[in-house]
């Protein structure tokens, strides 16, 4: 019943001005992470959300990162 490719994927939002910032600087608390899902056949691109950053506290925009 199965099959191997779900249309919908679960995938990891990562706050970009963390992880630009994490590279640098290790002084940062951590960096902000989401998970959500989306419809592979409706959005093959990589996805993108404005979402709350914690560690930044503001929104910024968070971008789907490699698992």
């Amino acid at each position: 019943m199965a099959k191997g490719k779900d249309v919908r994927v679960r995938v990891i939002l990562g706050c970009t001005s963390c992880c630009a910032r994490n590279g640098v600087n290790k002084e940062s608390p951590g960096i902000s992470r989401y998970i959500t899902q989306k419809n592979r056949h409706n959005t093959p691109s990589r996805l993108e959300l404005r979402k709350f950053c914690r560690y930044c506290h503001k929104h910024t925009i968070h971008g789907e990162i490699k698992k």
